[in-house]
C-alpha cells in the first residue's frame, strides 16, 4: 500500500541508521538505480559520493532513502500521486528523525519544499514539521549535474551550506 510501489516491479528502499546527521531525499529512484538495487548508483552515485566528501561526510554517515520505492512511469506523477507522496515525506522524515536534509532533485524541492529547485538553490530552507523545523537544502541530482556540468557551481554553493554552524 506505499505510494508508488504499483509503478514497478523493480523497489529500492532506503537505508541508513534513524537520526543519521544527514538525510539524502530523492523523489524516486533513477533508472540506474533501478537496475542496481540501490539509491544513487553508477555515474551519478559516484558524483554524490564526491560532493559528501567535499563536506565531511559519506554515505555511510547518511540515511538514503527516495518518496517512491520504484520509478513512476515517464518519471512524472500527476496531483493525486504527489499528495500521497507529500503525506509519506512527512511520516518519513518522522521515522528516520535526520539532523539535517539535502533534498536531490527538483521533483523532491517541490514536494518537500513548495519551491522550484532554482528558487531553492543556494539557500538553507526551513522544512517544518511536528517536532519543530528541519534544516535543508536542495540541489539538482547528480544525475542532471552530469548531463549540464555548469550547474555544478550551483550544487556546490548550497552544499556549502550544510556545514555552517556544524
Amino acid at each position: 500500500d506505499v505510494p508508488g510501489s504499483q509503478w514497478d516491479a523493480r523497489r529500492v528502499l532506503p537505508i541508513g541508521e534513524a537520526e543519521a546527521p544527514l538525510m539524502l531525499l530523492a523523489a524516486w529512484p533513477e533508472i540506474d538505480d533501478q537496475r542496481d538495487g540501490a539509491l544513487f548508483s553508477g555515474p551519478a552515485g559516484a558524483l554524490l559520493d564526491a560532493m559528501l566528501r567535499a563536506i565531511g561526510m559519506a554515505r555511510g554517515d547518511c540515511y538514503l532513502a527516495s518518496l517512491a520505492i520504484t520509478r513512476p512511469p515517464g518519471g512524472r506523477i500527476d496531483e493525486r500521486d504527489a499528495a500521497e507522496l507529500d503525506r509519506l515525506l512527512w511520516h518519513h522524515l518522522r521515522l528516520a528523525r535526520p539532523g539535517r536534509l539535502l533534498l536531490i532533485g527538483s521533483d523532491i524541492v517541490r514536494i518537500a519544499a513548495k519551491l522550484q529547485l532554482a528558487d531553492a538553490r543556494g539557500k538553507l530552507l526551513q522544512i517544518n514539521q511536528d517536532r519543530g523545523t528541519l534544516e535543508a537544502v536542495a540541489v539538482a541530482h547528480p544525475a542532471m549535474l552530469l548531463a549540464r556540468p555548469a550547474q555544478k557551481a550551483a550544487a556546490w554553493d548550497s552544499l556549502k551550506l550544510l556545514n555552517r554552524g556544524r
